[in-house]
């Protein structure tokens, strides 16, 4: 058995590892709050830009836009990933490089190359130790409030490999927010439109106000906008207006997964703190009392023995 000493350094090492996740709980707590706002506030713009894009969609124009356009051969797809930047949040990463990961492998399988867009530490450093998988861009440290300019970049290289037909589709991977205690890793379908029709469908993700839930692009008449000044002007600002909100809703649903995990995970390891703290005491106390009885029993045999 430890000595007295040992076990009193255990437990006092202990409560300080508690008192660090109770503080990380207490901050994730305090900015939960804030991140839902985000994300909820931003949820009605995007149903708009899904709504605007299904109607485009629907209309007979005469101009085909890239994007509105399904390849024949797949010969790359790429990636964007969306992570935290920081960890002691639980499995919320892992589970979603776990949900990834089989998809990536099953285009390798085919011969398909795989480029991949990171933003947030965790995915640069998961995605740097993988062998097979072209890292072409990648963005960190968004702070607590997202902003977009900081993703125009990375969004942008994803593009234009798209645009430039490097790219044959594209996807989207990030944590869904259900509520604070579930978050579902999703991977979602990006670029081609009519890809994102057939493989995301109302009514498949967790919670009923995420927008991301995939385009109704059934031709059910034959209409069309009248467009100024064009066709292509119009259709590459919406279209690339609706990238951009799809991604950085991504962003925000993540940012409000992150607070949720890590204030669960927290808790969860301040609890288990605490019990150990109960059976180090107890521990403790046993060892002592053992040490005292073992003291009185050696001075009243002492005693006897005068």
């Amino acid at each position: 058995m430890a000595s007295g000493r040992e076990i009193k350094t255990k437990i006092k090492s202990t409560q300080n590892m508690r008192k660090v996740t109770r503080a990380l709980e207490m901050v994730s707590a305090s900015k939960i709050r804030k991140a839902q706002d985000l994300m909820k506030a931003s949820r009605p713009y995007a149903r708009a830009m899904r709504k605007v894009i299904s109607h485009i969609a629907q209309a007979s124009t005469d101009f085909n836009h890239p994007f509105l356009v399904e390849r024949e051969g797949v010969a790359r797809v790429g990636y964007i990933v969306i992570s935290t930047d920081r960890g002691l949040c639980g499995g919320l990463n892992a589970n979603l490089f776990r949900r990834l990961l089989p998809a990536i492998r099953e285009w390798q399988d085919k011969g398909v190359q795989v480029d991949v867009v990171a933003v947030g530490q965790k995915a640069i450093q998961f995605f740097r130790r993988l062998k097979g998988i072209n890292l072409v861009a990648t963005a960190s440290n968004l702070g607590e409030r997202p902003k977009l300019e900081a993703l125009i970049g990375v969004m942008k290289i994803a593009l234009d490999s798209y645009m430039g037909g490097k790219l044959d589709r594209v996807f989207l991977a990030h944590n869904e927010f259900i509520n604070t205690m579930t978050q579902k890793p999703a991977v979602h379908a990006l670029l081609p439109l009519p890809v994102v029709a057939g493989e995301v469908t109302e009514g498949q993700t967790g919670s009923p106000d995420y927008p991301v839930a995939g385009l109704k692009l059934e031709q059910k008449h034959d209409w069309d906008y009248i467009y100024e000044p064009d066709p292509a002007t119009v259709l590459e600002h919406v279209l690339g207006r609706y990238i951009e909100s799809v991604v950085y809703q991504g962003v925000l649903e993540n940012l409000a997964s992150e607070h949720a995990a890590r204030m669960v995970a927290m808790k969860s390891a301040s609890d288990n703190a605490s019990k150990v703290i109960g059976e180090l005491t107890l521990i403790y106390n046993k060892a002592r009392q053992a040490a005292i009885t073992q003291e009185i029993s050696e001075i009243v045999g002492g005693a006897a023995a005068v």
